[in-house]
């Protein structure tokens, strides 16, 4: 009996040991899935005072890193970490600022740890949906609040006092960084985004964000997206993405701004559904390399553009600003989009797989179209889509966008306004782009925007599978045809504000069918983390 034991330990012991090393295989694995891309940058043009600026900024940027750890997990990085000692565990939590994987539903990947809160730390864990509803606090539904209990009661709190320590450090390092700007706009810019990290008043700086034109050094920095808020879809998570212009690209996009007003007058929808103003005057265009990213911005996959301010009082009375990431683009589609292409698109079709006239593009219109479109409902209560939609304005609104700006590529070149355009370019690298995006998982919201897209022009016949070859091909007519009907049913959606017409589409056509979609992507990353440093910028 004693050596029955004995041999009954030694194989629980064995396979605790081989559960540990398969562990850190597939964590090897997870880690793999991202491919690697060094954020350099040849900044020796700038004037010595905005190398100076550049260095306080990126300093700035790392602290945001800290709050977005707080938010979410409740702790710091390293309060987190100290728990762990394995290399892949340290590695692929740092990728996904915490213990669940971005790429795979937000399931945890370490043995112990339960399910992601919905909420994460912007709400107590054990609230509901009845008690956040019977809270009689107008600031529950503000950006810019945590909800906390006090004993049996929820009470609200600023972020600025919340994250007092940090905000009160990147506040004093964006003031610093002000004075060394050669850019008045970009100075002004930075005050006053120093003085709202403090109140939590984001108008002020974003109105003055919106009019700056000459800025050679561009910081997106504070409490931006609610992408993380799984319960309400109402919290600003705080991210900090540092870049540099790329003047000559943002000369050659600048004639497409004067076009807005036509192309919000040409929605394929009702009138009440594009009543809301375009002014071209309201928001521009640039193109930008990345040379810092932390915070939301930076964990698990990656943006490739920027679309901003989210508050739709400054987009109503400034419009957005675009911003074109063309580094983190061509990354993407050299390391993941061609490779992709060559197993799945039909090879007839790969050579409209193109980076500038297609992918490039059809990203670029993606980013107009978020500024158009409906941002109230038409019924003329004030609500904005957001705030109807919750948790399911993101999704639908990233859907919007893609398909939107698919369909003003189409409008220009029909009117030839785009001038020596292919838009199979656009359609085949558009479809191509979807397989990407799709890997993200269903916890992102382009991940899932994506989805509902692809199955809509897929039920449309907009493309088809070669049951044989299993290549993907754009029929050109369907494509052409189905556009504008998807671009009338989100807009529509948006409109009415729906929430419940809004999940039933999002529940039925939010996921990939597994059994008619069979990809092989093995070996193929699904994105891309940063090397980023100040030893990377060559000064």
């Amino acid at each position: 009996m004693k050596i029955f034991k004995i041999i009954i330990l030694k194989l629980l012991f064995l396979n605790l040991i081989f559960a540990i090393n398969n562990e850190e295989l597939e964590l090897k694995e997870l880690i793999d899935q991202y491919a690697v891309i060094s954020l350099e940058k040849d900044l020796s043009y700038l004037s010595k005072n905005d190398k100076l600026m550049v260095e306080i900024l990126f300093n700035a940027s790392r602290i945001v890193d800290d709050i977005f750890w707080k938010q979410t997990m409740g702790k710091t990085e390293q309060q987190f970490l100290l728990n762990y000692k394995d290399k892949e565990t340290i590695e692929y939590s740092l990728i996904n600022y915490g213990p669940w994987d971005r790429l795979n539903g937000d399931k945890p990947f370490i043995i112990g740890i339960g399910e992601k809160p919905p909420g994460l730390d912007f709400y107590p864990n054990d609230i509901t949906e009845t008690e956040f509803d019977k809270f009689n606090n107008t600031l529950k539904t503000n950006s810019y609040t945590v909800l906390r209990r006090d004993k049996n009661n929820l009470k609200c709190i600023w972020y600025n006092q919340e994250y007092k320590t940090e905000v009160k450090k990147i506040s004093k390092m964006l003031m610093k960084a002000s004075s060394y700007s050669s850019d008045k706009g970009f100075e002004d810019y930075l005050k006053l985004r120093s003085k709202a990290l403090l109140n939590d008043n984001y108008y002020e700086s974003d109105a003055k964000w919106m009019e700056m034109k000459n800025n050679s050094v561009e910081i997106v920095i504070g409490p931006i997206e609610t992408y993380d808020d799984n319960f309400k879809g109402l919290k600003a998570s705080y991210q900090s993405q540092l870049l540099i212009k790329d003047l000559i690209w943002s000369e050659k996009i600048k004639k497409f701004n004067s076009m807005l007003p036509e192309l919000q007058e040409n929605l394929p929808v009702d009138k009440k559904y594009k009543s809301e103003n375009a002014s071209s005057s309201k928001g521009d265009m640039y193109v930008y390399d990345l040379i810092a990213s932390y915070g939301s911005g930076n964990a698990g996959p990656k943006n490739i553009a920027i679309n901003l301010p989210n508050d739709p009082k400054v987009q109503t009375d400034k419009g957005t600003r675009k911003l074109q990431i063309k580094n983190l683009m061509k990354a993407k589609f050299d390391e993941i989009l061609i490779p992709i292409a060559k197993r799945l698109i039909d090879p007839t079709q790969f050579k409209h797989v193109v980076f500038e006239d297609g992918f490039f593009e059809n990203v670029m219109f993606h980013e107009i179209a978020h500024g158009l479109g409906v941002k109230y409902l038409v019924d003329g209560s004030g609500v904005s889509v957001r705030e109807a939609l919750e948790i399911y304005y993101s999704p639908l609104e990233e859907a919007k966008a893609d398909i939107l700006g698919i369909y003003f590529i189409t409008y220009l070149s029909d009117k030839n306004l785009i001038s020596n355009k292919d838009l199979m370019d656009n359609y085949v690298s558009y479809i191509a782009g979807i397989f990407r995006s799709v890997r993200f998982g269903t916890s992102n919201a382009h991940a899932k925007a994506n989805t509902l897209n692809f199955n809509f022009l897929h039920k449309f016949g907009a493309f088809e599978k070669n049951s044989t070859t299993n290549y993907f091909s754009v029929n050109f007519d369907k494509m052409k045809l189905a556009i504008p009907k998807l671009v009338n049913h989100i807009i529509v959606l948006q409109g009415n504000g729906d929430k419940i017409a809004a999940k039933n589409w999002i529940d039925e056509m939010g996921a990939l069918n597994k059994e008619e979609v069979i990809i092989d992507y093995s070996g193929i990353p699904i994105d891309i983390i940063f090397k980023q440093g100040l030893n990377l910028l060559k000064f």
